[in-house]
Formats: C-alpha cells, structure tokens, sequence
C-alpha cells in the first residue's frame, strides 16, 4: 500500500505542475496567445475527463486521428492497472498451483525475487505503455508539427505569390485606368478638334448652296444655312489664335456678303415691283383719293407676310453683327423711299384738295388737315409693324416730311390772319384738339405729327402776340372815342328809365303772355366765359344776380370791353410768360384810356360824373381779372448810368488834369473805369397793383371832393367861430355870435 501511494505521488505531482504551468501560462503578462474565459473552461473539463481515463494503448498516428469519442470507452476498458495485494495473491495463487513446492528459504527466496522481479516488471508496465502512449503522441505532434510547419511553408509561399499577385493586379488595374484616361482624353480631344474642324468644314457646304443656281431665300434650308454661317463666323471671329484664321474668316465674310446680298436684292424688288405696280395704274381706276390710299396700304398689307420672315431674322442678327445692321438700315431706307413716293404726291394732292374746299374757314381746314395726317400716321406705323419688328428713327423722320407738307401750305395762310378771334381758336384747335386729345392718347405713333404741328402752334401764337401788341396799339391805345361812349350819365339814366317802363309794362301783362324782353334776354347771358379756361368766373360782374341795365357788359367802356375780351382770348392760347407781358401791356393801356375819357367827361359833365366813371370801370377791370390765375407782373431790367454821369464830370474837373499821369492809385483814369461802371437794375410791373393804386387814388379823391362839397359852408363857419373866439382871448373887443351877419338863422 505505501508502495502504491508512493506511485501515486507523482501523478498527482504531475498535476499540480500542469495547473501551476496553466496559471503560469495563462497569467503571464507578456502572453502571445492569451486563453479567453471559454478556452479556460474547456481546458478544465478536459483535464476532469481525462483523470480517469486509462494510458491508451501505441496507436498509429492514423488511428489517432481516426479516433472518436465513442472509441473512448473501449480504450478505458482495455487496461486495468493492479494493485500491489492483487499481485501477491496472484503470486500465491499460482505458487499453490505449481507442483513445486516451496520447501527450503532458499527457494523460497530465489521465488520471492522471482515475484519481485515479476511485480516490478508488471509495475513498470503501465509506465512503459504511459511512455510509449505519450511517445506515439510526441510522434503524432512532431508529425502535426511538421505537417503545420509545410502548411505554414506552404502558406507563406501562398502569401508571396498573393502579394505578388496583388501587386502585378494593382499594377495592371492601374495601367488599365491610365489607358483608359488616356483613351478618354484622345475621344474628348479628338471631339474637341472634330467640333473645331465642323466650323471650318461647313465652309465648302455653305460655299456650294449659295453657288447654286436653284437656292431661294425662302426656302426651307436657307434660314438654317444662314445660322451656321453665323455661328461659323463668330466661332472663327472668337479664335485669332487659329493658325488660318485671316483666310476662313475672309472666305465666310465674303459667303455672308453673298447671303446678304441675296436678300437684300429680294427685298428690295418685291417693294419695288410694289411701287411701280402702284404708279402703273390708270389714274381714272380710283375715283378719288380715299381709295387711292386703301390701295396703297392693301397691297403692301398683302405682300408683308413674303419678306417679313426674312426681316425677322435680319432684325435678330442686327444686335450682334454689323453687316446685319447695315443690311436692316438699307431695307428701311428702301421701304421708306418706296412709302414716300407713293404718299408724297398723294398727300400734297389731298391737302391741296383740302385748301380749296375750306378756303374762307382756317379752322375747319386745321381740323380736316390734322385729322388726315393723324390717319396717315396711324396706318403707317401699322403697315410699318406688318414688315418689322423693332422701331427706327428713320419712320418719323418720314412723317414729319410728310408732315411738313402740310405745314407749307398751312402756314403761308396763317400768317394773313389778322383777327385775333380766329387766332385763338386755331391756338385751341391745335393745342387743345389736336395735341392734348389725339397726340397724347397715341404719343409713339403721333409723334412725328406732334413736331410739326407745336411748329404751327408756335407760328400761330406769334402770329396772336403780334396781332395783340397791333391790337392794343390801335384799339386801345389808339382808340378814339365816339359821343356816345363818354355821354355819361345820360346814357346810364336812359337805361334806367327803359328798364323801368319795361317793368311798368310788365305788370300790365298776364303772367302767363309774359316774354322775356331783349334786355332780360341780355341780363342772362354774360358776355364772356372762362369756364374753358379752368375758372367758373363769367366776364360779367354778377352773373347768377340780378343785373341792372346799366350794368350790362355792354354799357361798359369800349376799351375795357376790349380789353378783357382780348386777355379771355389770350389766357387759354399762349404761355403765362408771354401772356403775362401781354396782359400788363393791355392793363396799363386800358387804363391811360380810362384815365383819358375819365377827364374828357369831367370836362364835358361834371368832375363827379368823370370821377364815378373812372371808379365804375376800375372796379369792373379789377373783377374780371381776378379769374386769370396769374400774375399780371413783369421783370424791366434798366442801365442806370448815374455813377457813369457822376464820373464822367469828375474827370473832366480842370483840378483832375494833373492826375491823369499819377502812376498810383489815384490816377484819375483809373478812378473812372473803377467808379464809373454803369449798373443793372431790375423793376418789376404789376399791372394789378397799378390797377389797384388808380381806383384807390380816384376813389380817395372822390372822398375828398364830396366830404369838401357837403362841409365846405360848416367848415367856413367853425374858421369865424374861431378867429371871433381868438380875437375876444387876445383883448380885443367882444362880439357876441348872434350879433354877426353871417351867424344869422337865416
């Protein structure tokens, strides 16, 4: 038994050590192959189930691996190990088996050597089989060993040719995407050229199609022939750097010249062929001058649609190319010319015809005249938007040709005008009508008309202004006047009493059979309106009131009458500038008159009679134009040449002499160009102010006259009252007032 303990130590020697070995193993720091918690695990149960299993049996290493976990129990099985008793009892059982029989110690000694040798051979048994198990392992592993190390031989070989592999793939993946790039950069660069080349290849194409005998400029292929002429010379025009450029541009310069001459030459005959189609025909065809011009816009309306895709195309290249522009500039010449022979006869014709037939009414023949041109301006800038499409300066200078016709012959007519009511309603008719009603409602198709007609409009404003500074010389300023104009008040009372015998007759009639008189019918009416003028104000001085005879406009002096007569003709005709002048000229003249009759009738009546005249018709001429919103001022400027006067004698005082040769600041040449400079001065004429100052002098006088008329004898009275009073202060001898003559009741 101490025997079998002692063989047992070592195996659990042995364990002990793999667990110290394990833990070594396992818990070193610098461990290559760490085990994972599983790995331990499964170590472990290994170990437990491998305890009791017996040493197996010298197997080939193929038998190992062929091994499996059922053969496991068989290997158990096989192999017992026995113990020291068994083997004593075995020795004995078969010690009483023999037939020998142990007789002497000797024999008994040479047997127990025998079973020792036996026992010590059956014990070394199992440690052979565990060494010659544990040296077939060691050959199985040395053998798995060598078979891991050709494996790794063999992978590391693997992994050499990999990465050579790898690296002759890399390598040629990368010469594949360099050809490829290279492959796709020739493609672009050969595109590239190609597409650089198709500009100057198009040159032959385009060359033969305009050589060609049957090419028409509406045909299909002309219009698109014409952009890649464009795009081809443009491209070539953005690339001076191209080894041929001078010569390929030239070549495409002169196709293009050739293209364009093509339609130019179209255009311009169909609008000529149009024009002499027109001119050919019989005059006796059209009946009158109306139809004339609706077959002149006809026929150009029905040849429109032929050219005007051409015209199109023309317009669109103008902007970029040059020879376009020009193209489009002698296209608009030609159709202007073609319109312009054929209206201009046609219009000076109708004008004419238009001069004869209101020959006596300037108006009427303004009217008739501007409403023709406006009719033909219209429907030339209508034909001209049938042809094209963007505007040209060209087409009203052709208006305003056309235009000037009409002023020719209106003008030398307005000029023999000398009535200035005709004047202002022509100034109405053309400012009015013609500029303010048709031009601005239509400004870009009446432009051209609106040049030539401000032309007439000015000419006949100064034709007004003129015959207005005639007029006023003449009829205000000039005018002389009749008996009856300065028989005041006799006339004024003679009013009074018809309207009084009017009235008187009036209440003998029924109500129902009563008329209204002529001097009812004049008190209605008043003489002259402003209302067109912008103000509401009549001319009349109480128009909405109950007038007096002789308050009528027509009891009025003859030059005031004219007088606003004339500035109501005036404010709605011309500038307030002008008007201005005008009317501070009428005023000052309308006054000097009133002023003069003012003293004739005081002359011939009483000086109350000319005072009360004078006042009567400051105060009509103050109301009436209170309507014109303006002001009735005027700027003089005047050379005052007093410092000049002053100088001049000063330089010429015998005590001067001597100092006309003074080389210093008192040199009397010196003091004169310094002293002697005349001034500019400016005065200012307000024709209402003026107005205003008359009526209040005369009314001022016309107080005093009357205050001195009616306390005259009182103020004689009071002066003796006094000087009596006086004298009695001083010591002189005492009257009593009763007792003087002249302070009688009586």
């Amino acid at each position: 038994m101490a025997e079998a303990a002692l063989l047992l130590q070592p195996e659990a020697a042995a364990e002990r050590d793999a667990r110290e070995k394990l833990a070594l193993w396992d818990g070193r720091p610098d461990t290559t192959a760490p085990l994972t918690d599983r790995q331990t695990d499964s170590v472990l149960e290994l170990k437990a189930a491998a305890e009791d299993l017996p040493v197996p049996a010298e197997l080939p290493i193929e038998d190992l691996c062929n091994l499996t976990s059922q053969s496991l129990p068989i290997a158990q099985t096989s192999v017992v190990p026995e113990s020291t008793e068994d083997i004593l009892l075995k020795g004995f059982t078969s010690l009483e088996m023999e037939e020998e029989r142990i007789e002497t110690a000797q024999q008994f000694f040479s047997w127990f050597a025998k079973l020792q040798t036996q026992m010590d051979q059956d014990e070394g048994t199992k440690y052979r089989q565990m060494r010659d198990y544990l040296s077939g392992f060691q050959e199985q592993c040395d053998a798995i060993l060598n078979d891991v190390n050709n494996a790794l031989q063999h992978l590391e070989s693997l992994q050499k040719q990999y990465l050579f592999v790898s690296n002759k793939t890399g390598t040629l993946h990368e010469a594949c995407e360099q050809l490829l790039k290279e492959q796709s950069e020739l493609v672009d660069l050969a595109e590239n050229i190609q597409q650089k080349l198709s500009y100057f290849n198009e040159l032959e194409t385009i060359n033969t199609k305009l050589n060609s005998p049957t090419l028409s400029v509406n045909s299909e292929g002309f219009i698109p022939m014409l952009a890649k002429l464009d795009d081809c010379i443009t491209y070539i025009s953005s690339h001076p750097n191209f080894k041929d450029y001078p010569v390929y541009l030239l070549k495409f310069k002169q196709c293009l010249s050739k293209a364009l001459h093509l339609m130019k030459t179209y255009t311009v005959n169909t609008l000529q062929n149009l024009t002499s189609q027109l001119l050919k025909r019989d005059p006796s065809s059209v009946p009158n001058a109306d139809n004339a011009f609706t077959l002149f816009y006809v026929k150009f309306r029905a040849a429109a649609p032929k050219v005007r895709t051409l015209i199109e195309q023309i317009e669109q290249r103008s902007e970029k190319i040059p020879e376009y522009q020009q193209l489009l500039n002698d296209i608009h010449q030609c159709y202007l010319d073609q319109r312009e022979l054929l209206l201009g006869p046609s219009i000076t014709c109708t004008v004419t015809e238009l001069t004869s037939q209101n020959n006596r009414d300037h108006c009427a023949l303004i009217r008739s005249g501007c409403a023709f041109m406006v009719h033909v301006c219209q429907d030339e800038h209508q034909l001209y938007n049938e042809f094209f499409t963007k505007p040209t300066s060209k087409l009203d200078e052709l208006l305003e040709k056309l235009c000037v016709s009409l002023y020719d012959v209106f003008r030398p007519l307005i000029i023999h005008v000398i009535h200035l009511e005709t004047l202002s309603e022509l100034c109405g008719i053309l400012k009015n009508e013609v500029l303010e009603d048709h031009v601005q409602n239509n400004a870009e198709q009446l432009g051209a008309f609106a040049a030539g007609v401000k032309q007439m409009l000015e000419d006949v404003q100064e034709r007004l202004v003129y015959r207005t500074h005639i007029y006023i010389q003449t009829d205000i300023t000039g005018y002389k006047p009749a008996p009856g104009d300065l028989a005041y008040p006799d006339k004024l009372v003679m009013m009074e009493q018809i309207a009084q015998s009017l009235k008187d007759e009036q209440k003998k009639v029924p109500p129902s059979e009563a008329l209204f008189s002529d001097v009812q019918l004049e008190e209605a009416e008043p003489p002259n309106n402003l209302t067109k003028s912008g103000s509401t104000e009549s001319l009349g001085p109480r128009a909405q009131t109950t007038i007096s005879p002789a308050d009528l406009h027509g009891m009025w002096y003859p030059t005031v009458r004219r007088t606003l007569v004339c500035l109501s003709k005036l404010y709605r005709c011309i500038d307030r500038a002008v008007f201005q002048g005008l009317s501070q000229e009428a005023l000052a003249a309308c006054v000097q008159s009133l002023l003069g009759a003012s003293e004739s009738i005081s002359k011939k009546k009483t000086q109350i009679d000319g005072q009360l005249f004078l006042i009567k018709h400051l105060l009509i001429l103050r109301e009436q134009i209170a309507p014109f919103h303006t002001e009735f001022t005027i700027k003089e400027i005047s050379l005052d040449l007093k410092k000049t006067r002053d100088a001049a004698f000063k330089i010429l005082n015998p005590m001067t002499v001597p100092r006309f040769f003074r080389l210093n600041s008192n040199n009397a040449l010196i003091e004169f160009l310094l002293e002697g400079t005349p001034e500019i001065r400016e005065h200012y004429l307000d024709s209402k102010k003026d107005v205003d100052r008359h009526l209040k002098s005369a009314c001022e006088q016309f107080i005093q006259q009357q205050t001195k008329l009616f306390v005259e004898q009182l103020e004689e009275f009071l002066t003796k009252v006094s000087a009596l009073n006086t004298m009695a202060s001083q010591g002189g001898p005492k009257y009593t007032l009763s007792q003087q003559p002249w302070a009688q009741p009586e």
